[in-house]
């Protein structure tokens, strides 16, 4: 069951909900909390940890876009629901997954439920490939981490985690699969010489790829990369051979 809060001012909205949930998803949400307000909200949310917020805009004292900026941190998916359309701007800046207009009727809601799904299945599928991808052998070596300096020291990191390195002037930023980008004050060419050449190939000036997550390489046009999470990469005119023969060799 999906853990979740409901926070509205208004007695009926927060009713209605709830009985909308109960009625048409039966053991499908289990509703934790019914708040009235923002403060109240707050205790309630560090209290319960919810997986998903219905979250009313126009609350008296704070609105419900003051909730961000009083949580250390949010780890739930939210719904905004408002009876003024032009809130939806400001929901979708606050990365909220969906807004739902007031008198909310089945129909809005269903498509809201179904994109919490959908959200929550590819995040469980991407979770599950990355695990899989960063236990790939690389190549038979017990201690296969890197130490990356930090100010306070080192921060290990296992080279299969790392999906490329980004050069920045004098600063190279390391993208892992995690979604993690580590900024350290060293420049790609040093970094590339502490990972293992058989797995990271330097394909431009200012990219280092690691080869296990290459999925195509597109040389009409432009030459690029796509690797396993979607992003595109550029290859130089000058590194298109080395980076087709690491590929082939790789195979």
């Amino acid at each position: 069951m999906i853990r979740t809060i409901i926070i509205d001012d208004e007695y009926n909205a927060r009713e209605f909900l709830e009985k909308l949930l109960t009625r048409y998803f039966p053991d499908k949400f289990l509703i934790l909390d019914k708040c009235e307000s923002v403060d109240e909200a707050i205790v309630s949310i560090e209290k319960y940890n919810p997986e998903l917020v219905f979250l009313d805009v126009q609350m008296p004292n704070k609105n419900g876009f003051q909730l961000f900026k009083e949580l250390n941190k949010v780890q739930f998916e939210v719904i905004f629901t408002t009876a003024h359309s032009e809130f939806a701007i400001d929901a979708i800046k606050c990365s909220a997954l969906d807004y739902l207009l007031k008198p909310i009727n089945y129909i809005d809601l269903l498509e809201t439920i179904k994109k919490y799904d959908d959200k929550q299945n590819k995040a469980s599928q991407e979770e599950k490939l990355r695990l899989l991808l960063e236990n790939i052998d690389t190549g038979g070596s017990e201690f296969n981490r890197i130490a990356l300096p930090t100010e306070n020291g080192f921060e290990l990191l296992k080279t299969n985690s790392i999906l490329y390195c980004e050069a920045d002037s004098n600063y190279c930023k390391i993208v892992c699969l995690d979604g993690r980008n580590l900024v350290l004050s060293k420049t790609l060419k040093y970094i590339e010489e502490l990972l293992p050449s058989s797995i990271f190939q330097r394909i431009h000036k200012s990219y280092l790829v690691n080869l296990n997550y290459v999925t195509r390489f597109n040389k009409t046009n432009e030459l690029l990369v796509e690797l396993c999470n979607g992003e595109t990469l550029p290859v130089s005119v000058r590194k298109k051979e080395d980076f087709i023969n690491a590929i082939i060799q790789k195979k």
